[in-house]
């Protein structure tokens, strides 16, 4: 196996937002899942634990339940989004450390996410992380076609001007660094520190010691705070 990539020559950091630049047990996406749900359900017509199996069946065969739906049953991208991530951020307290952390990575920082740009907005602002980014690319940048898409990351790549080869991927969920370890991207996979019961599905912490994960960490602060600035 080729030694794990390091971090000397990257320029550009990218991060993925949900249980990435906030900790997993903050649980915050299990407010998103259950409102999925829901939605599922009425546009449906059908049951809670039809509407679950469908989600998530959707959830792994087309990246997010979303594009399921829009495939195969005519949702409107903008009536989804607005209702699933119409939750409550208050679980998000402020990370100055995290803040600092990142605010001395030299070179661009990006977010990168299947969520909306005002589902960041709203999450950067409870962090108190809002300055920190140079930009953000979602799911509406993406054409709706979300990670772990070869496409998405490719138009990511070329509408952000990044040269994959100096660039840093921070992320949640191991097969959302395939793609990125395959063009060449240092890849960080973010899990769980185990303090706290997190609710995922088991295939979401799977993939620790995967070939495309070159690093992982429980403590995405510490861990950029141990990376010398240059």
């Amino acid at each position: 196996m080729n030694p794990p990539r390091t971090f000397a020559h990257v320029d550009t950091w990218v991060f993925d937002l949900d249980n990435t630049l906030y900790p997993h047990h903050v649980n915050l996406w299990q407010q998103v899942d259950a409102r999925i749900g829901e939605f599922v359900c009425n546009w449906l017509n059908i049951g809670p634990e039809e509407a679950r199996r469908i989600q998530k069946d959707y959830y792994q065969r087309f990246g997010t339940t979303m594009r399921g739906m829009m495939t195969l049953h005519g949702v409107r991208a903008d009536d989804y989004l607005a209702y699933v991530h119409k939750i409550d951020h208050s679980p998000l307290e402020p990370n100055p450390a995290l803040g600092e952390a990142i605010a001395k990575l030299s070179g661009r920082k990006l977010i990168l996410t299947n969520g909306s740009v005002d589902h960041v907005d709203a999450v950067l602002a409870r962090l108190g992380l809002a300055t920190h980014f140079d930009g953000v690319f979602d799911i509406i940048a993406a054409g709706f076609e979300p990670k772990p898409s070869p496409l998405t990351y490719q138009k990511f790549l070329a509408d952000h001007a990044v040269d994959p080869t100096k660039a840093a991927m921070f992320e949640d969920l191991a097969r959302n660094l395939t793609v990125p370890h395959a063009l060449g991207m240092t890849t960080v996979l973010v899990v769980p520190d185990g303090t706290k019961e997190v609710v995922r599905e088991d295939w979401e912490l799977e993939g620790r010691d995967a070939p495309h994960v070159d690093h992982v960490t429980d403590d995405l602060t510490g861990f950029l705070a141990g990376l010398s600035p240059r």
